[in-house]
């Protein structure tokens, strides 16, 4: 359904940067998931690293990115499920080392988020990035989520509060919540 706002809502988030780190996630319908909601809250790239499954990138050298074109072209195919040609339009890019790539982004000025449930994690209704900050909101893996290391070099841990059995959401829901949240501020 095509929102008759959307061009308010887009400059709305477009106020404030937002990258997303997909870091260790398995699957490639989460990854679809998550570009396409990335796309739909204005995130400016997606930064895959660790062993994420990505889509093919714009002038994708298979060489340099190590993988076979038939593989690249089947696991394309499986993110184009969810991300229905979001894949397209979001700019990504790999990173071979996450550790240099935080100290990048903070140099840049982002912001390190992680969404993660931890002792020191906030809920994510009680969090507040500043006005006009860049944030970079580091995702984790479905099971294990964010490490104990990645986790230290962040500036904040935000935690979506659950009220059912089940011990957290999936990694694709609780980007969604937390983007809506972030680029609603």
């Amino acid at each position: 359904m095509k929102n008759p706002n959307s061009f308010e809502n887009q400059n709305r988030a477009q106020n404030r940067e937002i990258i997303v780190l997909a870091h260790n996630i398995r699957s490639t319908h989460n990854i679809g998931a998550i570009i396409r909601t990335s796309e739909g809250f204005g995130v400016s790239k997606i930064i895959f690293s660790g062993y994420s499954p990505f889509p093919i990138l714009k002038d994708e050298n298979f060489q340099k990115t190590g993988r076979l074109p038939h593989i690249a072209q089947k696991i394309n195919s499986q993110i184009h499920k969810t991300a229905l040609g979001a894949e397209k339009i979001i700019p990504s890019e790999i990173s071979k080392d996450i550790l240099k790539t935080i100290q990048d982004l903070k140099n840049q000025g982002f912001e390190i988020f992680a969404l993660e449930q931890s002792k020191k994690s906030i809920f994510l209704k009680d969090f507040m990035a500043h006005k006009n900050a860049k944030i970079a909101l580091l995702l984790g893996e479905e099971v294990e989520g964010v490490s104990k290391e990645l986790l230290d070099l962040c500036d904040k841990t935000i935690e979506i509060p659950m009220f059912g059995q089940k011990e957290s959401f999936n990694v694709s829901v609780a980007t969604g919540i937390a983007l809506y949240k972030i680029a609603c501020e």
